[in-house]
């Protein structure tokens, strides 16, 4: 089984020959090349610096198209006029599948035929110097975002390219993507990418890696997502990385989310090492959007109010056009400069919200719950605690596609609209936590006069999709979009 154990420099050489070798350019890496590329690069190209040094959120926003100077010219608009601090290179679906030859293929059409032919931008298949033409041509940093549990070649190409930051983790990653690769497995895959950020860390450029924290995007428990978040920094602190940026994804609920990422910043400083500079993201809502525009705005809108409270270091945005799948640059740029809008009004004001230190403490007990089942079933060991957590349920997603989750848990929001446990599963959490998130769902079937059930759960997953926050029975108040 796979352990937590720092690869060493020979390991790391012997997979970095195979990673290479999976695609032509691969052959193009040359990592002390690369280090003197990132080394030229001016300072507010830095990703970690600029996160790192901020006195406010800064936001970002996803976009990635096939063309190099199609997404040069996405991404200088983003900055330009959505005003975005920080950018992204949104990676594409065969890229993420490892199928590098049909990435090709539709790079190859939307070359021809200036069509989207691909839903992201594919690295791998641009190579070093083109990748280097991207990060010359854009002002500010540019992250990685993808989605993939093998992302080996991709990080190496990234790294070596002169991407400073890169979003991902072997839970993160594989539970709610993919059933087509076991935990164990993407563990020994992400130790690699982590280890090669390590390495160049250790040779003056620092890496920023983020955990991807919505998950499932779909009512996710904080506690949850939090353990995930903590694991995923242990294991890729073991291997080097100095620059972690813990996610979470909104709930919806102001209070709750304030609370969590509290918790996710308190907890996160707590268990990682000194060695370690811990920032958070928090990704606006994940789930469905209003199909019309305008409420889609006060979705976006919400977001940016609950950021300015909380102040996390960065603000993944959403654009009004999600319901309808990928945003023109136009649509995407409004939701950079809806959520600024938002944020820098509320961010002036002193907002206290009642019950956040209770919600907080409440969010902490949990996760120290579920990352103590981590440490005992491992022996300490967070590689082998965590693959036999999944594998007992002591640890769970919900909605997730992988085999590798028992898939058992089930959310449903209480009559605040905070996000509570309908059923726990197998969570390793004390019987005294799962007793109050039952109480808390029984206040709301008593105020909607139907019992907590799986139908209040469908109804919840809905709910912002058609306009409102608890998916209520409409002769108690609900009712959604008219």
């Amino acid at each position: 089984m796979v352990r937590d154990e720092t690869l060493s420099r020979e390991e790391l050489h012997r997979i970095d020959e195979e990673v290479r070798s999976t695609w032509p350019t691969g052959a193009e890496i040359d990592v002390e090349d690369a280090l003197a590329f990132h080394d030229a690069l001016p300072a507010e190209k830095h990703f970690a610096t600029v996160l790192e040094s901020a006195d406010r959120p800064l936001l970002q926003p996803r976009a990635g198209v096939a063309c190099l100077d199609d997404q040069i010219e996405l991404l200088q608009y983003l900055r330009e006029t959505g005003g975005a601090d920080l950018l992204p290179t949104t990676i594409d679906s065969y890229t993420r599948d490892n199928e590098y030859r049909n990435a090709q293929e539709g790079l190859e059409r939307a070359r021809k035929s200036d069509s989207n032919a691909l839903n992201g931008f594919p690295a791998v298949n641009h190579g070093v110097e083109s990748c280097r033409r991207l990060i010359e041509s854009v002002e500010g940093p540019i992250e990685v975002r993808h989605g993939t549990p093998d992302a080996r070649l991709l990080a190496a190409i990234a790294f070596a390219s002169g991407f400073q930051s890169f979003e991902g983790g072997p839970i993160s990653y594989t539970i709610p993507y993919t059933n087509r690769h076991d935990l164990s497995t993407t563990i020994e895959y992400w130790q690699y990418v982590d280890r090669l950020a390590g390495l160049y860390t250790a040779q003056g450029v620092r890496i920023n890696r983020e955990p991807f924290g919505p998950l499932t995007g779909t009512l996710v428990p904080p506690s949850i997502a939090i353990a995930i978040m903590i694991v995923e920094g242990l294991l890729a602190a073991t291997q080097g990385v100095r620059s972690l940026t813990l996610g979470y994804g909104q709930i919806g609920n102001v209070v709750q989310d304030v609370a969590a990422l509290g918790a996710l910043r308190t907890l996160g400083e707590e268990y990682l090492p000194d060695s370690v500079r811990v920032t958070t993201v928090f990704h606006e809502w994940m789930g469905g959007f209003p199909p019309d525009e305008a409420r889609a705005s006060g979705v976006i809108g919400l977001g940016g109010v609950t950021a300015a409270i909380a102040k996390p270091d960065k603000v993944i945005t959403k654009s009004p056009q999600e319901f309808t799948g990928v945003p023109t640059k136009e649509a995407n740029a409004a939701g950079v400069r809806t959520t600024r809008q938002l944020l820098d009004m509320a961010i002036e004001q002193a907002i206290d919200l009642n019950g956040v230190e209770d919600e907080q403490a409440l969010i902490e007990r949990e996760t120290r719950c579920l990352l103590d089942a981590v440490f005992d079933l491992g022996d300490g060991d967070v590689a082998v605690g965590t693959v036999r957590a999944f594998e007992t349920g002591a640890l769970d997603v919900p909605f997730a596609p992988s085999d590798c989750a028992k898939g058992a848990v089930l959310p449903a929001r209480d009559d605040d609209g905070r996000v509570r446990l309908f059923d726990a599963g197998n969570l390793a959490l004390d019987p005294e936590i799962i007793e109050i998130h039952a109480a808390r769902l029984e206040r709301r079937g008593e105020v909607e006069n139907r019992a907590p059930s799986f139908r209040m759960v469908a109804d919840d997953v809905d709910a912002i999709s058609n306009g409102t926050l608890i998916g209520r029975p409409a002769e108690t108040g609900g009712g959604g979009l008219r």
